[in-house]
């Protein structure tokens, strides 16, 4: 009997309440002004006096450390996750000094734009062949609740799911096809980049990340076989070159032909038309230049 596997509990950003920190600010002020006053009559008042004094000293020392303790700060696109006593209570966005108390955790959160470009690694293509790839990514954190509580380090998980999904799309499509008949890796920039920005944003919605823009910054045959994949693309071109010679060639031939006889220039029998048709062909199939040489007699003699 196999055990129910637990699944994990999403966490979801909500607002915090936090405060103004001006006004805490202009508070901790106030109680600071009243602990100097206080200290100064301390020092100058008679045994009663300064016994109020000393109580209201104390008191505002309290408060001024109290407030004090509370102030964070917050840029443009950044946030605080505000928690008590280990629960989540809310994501602070508001820019400017902020306040909230003391005993409450701050967890600062980036909401910018990343960029990140991943190592080069090695893949086996659709058609087993060893390739190194790399790529650009562009990424920012949409849920900080679980960018902090859901992954236990969101930037190394960003790294990771970068190098899988990576590998995942290498695997699906071959480098390179000669005939252009399939989805290729190095033909197709564009709609490989939109399935590797889908697989990445499905692996990163668990961490509250979305994928801005992402690419291939480096897409090459591995070292080993990279030779070999040289000369059959080689290869592969000079047979489709020869392709495209011997059918221009060939309908050439037949133009000439049609034309010979539609103009009556000359009769040909079988033999001659196979002999004409021959010495057409190597003509201008031919690599070097043709020398032609002088027949004085007959076709057969």
């Amino acid at each position: 009997m196999t055990e129910p596997v637990t699944t994990l509990n999403a966490s979801r950003e909500t607002r915090a309440g936090g405060f103004s920190g001006y006004l805490a600010l202009l508070l901790m002020l106030t109680f600071l002004g009243y602990g100097i006053w206080s200290l100064v009559g301390v020092i100058s008042g008679g045994d009663n006096a300064a016994t109020i004094d000393f109580i209201g000293l104390i008191g505002s020392l309290f408060w001024f450390f109290l407030l004090s303790a509370g102030f964070y700060m917050i840029q443009p696109n950044q946030g605080v996750a505000i928690t008590l006593f280990g629960a989540y209570k809310g994501t602070d966005r508001n820019e400017g000094l902020r306040w909230v108390w003391p005993w409450m955790g701050k967890s600062k959160i980036s909401l910018r734009a990343n960029n990140l470009i991943s190592e080069k690694i090695k893949v086996n293509d659709l058609r087993g062949n060893p390739i190194e790839m790399a790529a650009q990514v562009v990424w920012r954190v949409t849920d900080t609740a679980q960018a902090l509580f859901d992954v236990d380090d969101y930037k190394a998980f960003v790294i990771a799911q970068i190098e899988a999904a990576v590998r995942t799309i290498g695997a699906r499509y071959p480098y390179d096809d000669f005939t252009h008949q399939e989805v290729t890796l190095r033909g197709n920039h564009d709609q490989v980049g939109a399935e590797l920005r889908a697989e990445l944003m499905a692996r990163l919605a668990v961490a509250g990340i979305t994928v801005d823009e992402c690419g291939f910054t480096h897409l090459a045959y591995a070292q080993e076989i990279a030779g070999a994949m040289l000369r059959r693309q080689q290869a592969e071109a000079v047979v489709a070159a020869r392709k495209t010679l011997v059918e221009g060639a060939v309908g050439m031939v037949e133009m000439a032909l049609e034309m010979l006889s539609a103009k009556n220039v000359v009769e040909l029998d079988d033999e001659r038309r196979a002999a004409m048709v021959s010495n057409l062909m190597v003509v201008l199939c031919g690599e070097r230049d043709t020398q032609p040489v002088v027949n004085t007699g007959t076709l057969y003699s």
